[in-house]
């Protein structure tokens, strides 16, 4: 590692990313877990992801951070990019698919102090932003999912971004340099806050689902990876996180949304890696395992002291 290079974004003593992780949302991976909030119980299942999960709040447990900033793929918007502006949300969320599995009872604080700091950031960057102020709108499951898997004490503010979907209407490009940009807006404005963050990206990898569910959802001799062409992609761009090789998962992004209908489509890691400078610090793999046929990576970035550190 060369002399001036920073291994995981910027971090100073008075504020910035300390910590960065890809954890993915499926429903499932709280439905197994059996936690108050959520109504439906299971028998367990997809264990390789929840350990994972374990591993990973366990690697967290003595990072101090202020706050956790998520985007996640499931809040859709189609003019600019959103953040919540409301200091409290508490109501149910019910998975539009999965109601038989996933009816949570939530119950979060926001820190739209530094929301609206991104914001404004974002903004003075040329971007088209909103923040989100209607007391009544639902948290979509994605945020829901990795917050409650990274730490279900929910004893830390959120702030929770929207996935514009410029791929939608231009093209996974486009929505690649957007959510770089958007990367940069938001590490500059948690520099400038003085607080420490959690940065998450909630997405899976390869995201070609099962057309049809299991009499019992959390039998674990029904789950495997869709196709074996998924397996390899998974692989390679877990690889390349693995070793450090954030730009050539960033160059390789086009490809692999379109290849493996990858959750990425909607720029939560591209946005992620952007916020940490696109760094050369290996991430840690935590888990990888299926979920109806998605494939899904439990990985960390650690910043500041811990940074370079394999773990795995």
């Amino acid at each position: 590692m060369s002399k001036t290079h920073r291994p995981c974004g910027v971090y100073m003593a008075e504020g910035g990313i300390v910590a960065a992780a890809l954890a993915p949302h499926p429903p499932h991976l709280v439905y197994a877990e059996n936690p108050e909030q959520n109504e439906p119980t299971s028998e367990g299942g997809w264990e390789q992801l929840r350990w994972g999960y374990e591993r990973l709040r366990n690697s967290l447990k003595d990072v101090e951070y202020d706050v956790i900033v998520i985007l996640s793929p499931h809040w859709q918007t189609y003019v600019g990019t959103h953040f919540l502006g409301v200091e409290h949300f508490k109501s149910l969320s019910v998975d539009p698919i999965f109601p038989n599995l996933f009816r949570f009872h939530y119950d979060m604080n926001v820190d739209v102090e530094l929301a609206k700091a991104i914001h404004d950031m974002a903004k003075e960057d040329g971007m088209s932003v909103k923040m989100m102020e209607n007391p009544d709108f639902r948290v979509d499951y994605g945020t829901i999912v990795s917050c409650h898997m990274v730490r279900p004490q929910w004893d830390k503010p959120v702030v929770a971004i929207s996935s514009n979907r410029s791929r939608h209407y231009y093209s996974v490009e486009v929505m690649q340099e957007m959510m770089m940009q958007l990367g940069e807006s938001t590490r500059k404005a948690i520099e400038a806050s003085g607080k420490r963050a959690l940065v998450i990206a909630s997405n899976s990898l390869s995201h070609r689902h099962f057309t049809t569910e299991t009499a019992v959802p959390e039998d674990m001799s029904k789950e495997h990876i869709t196709s074996h062409a998924m397996h390899l992609w998974d692989m390679r761009m877990i690889e390349m996180m693995r070793s450090g090789k954030a730009r050539e998962v960033l160059d390789m992004m086009p490809e692999f949304v379109e290849q493996s209908i990858a959750e990425a489509d909607g720029g939560a890691l591209t946005w992620m890696l952007s916020a940490l400078e696109v760094p050369e610090t290996p991430a840690i793999l935590h888990g990888y395992g299926t979920i109806i046929g998605t494939g899904n990576a439990i990985m960390e970035w650690k910043c500041g002291e811990g940074a370079g550190e394999s773990g795995d």
